[in-house]
């Protein structure tokens, strides 16, 4: 290959992979395989709509977000918190924020696995332009 070519192909690929990193470079991570992961995001921040910037996020990358809303306090950082006991689902969930603290905290009332609390050092990744 020459190297106009190596060139072009170099930037065709960080251009469909770019799409997976948030701001701050941390990559999104699928949910496991044939697994159904339930989350819950919290917007724990004076901005509006970041629950749903996340929601979305997490929709993208294969998460099943089955609730989103605002948390009662607020937080500096995000904190990633186990209802299930599955260390590796909430793993996962931490590595697409950015490496965010993870909380075991099991309730079998709520029905959900993963609850995220957003906090306001959570950047969303840029959105596609789409004229």
């Amino acid at each position: 290959m020459e190297r106009g070519a190596l060139i072009a192909l170099a930037v065709l690929v960080l251009a469909c992979t770019r799409h997976d990193r948030a701001d701050n470079g941390a990559i999104a991570t699928p949910p496991p395989p044939a697994e159904r992961v339930r989350v819950e995001v919290l917007n724990a921040t004076k901005v509006h709509g970041l629950a749903r910037r996340a929601t979305q996020y997490l929709r993208d990358r294969g998460y099943d977000v089955v609730a989103s809303g605002t948390a009662r306090d607020q937080r500096d950082s995000t904190l990633i918190i186990d209802r299930t006991n599955h260390p590796v689902w909430a793993g996962r969930v931490a590595r697409a924020f950015g490496g965010a603290r993870v909380e075991l905290a099991p309730d079998t009332s709520r029905y959900v696995d993963i609850t995220v609390l957003l906090g306001a050092t959570w950047r969303p990744p840029t959105e596609p332009f789409y004229p």
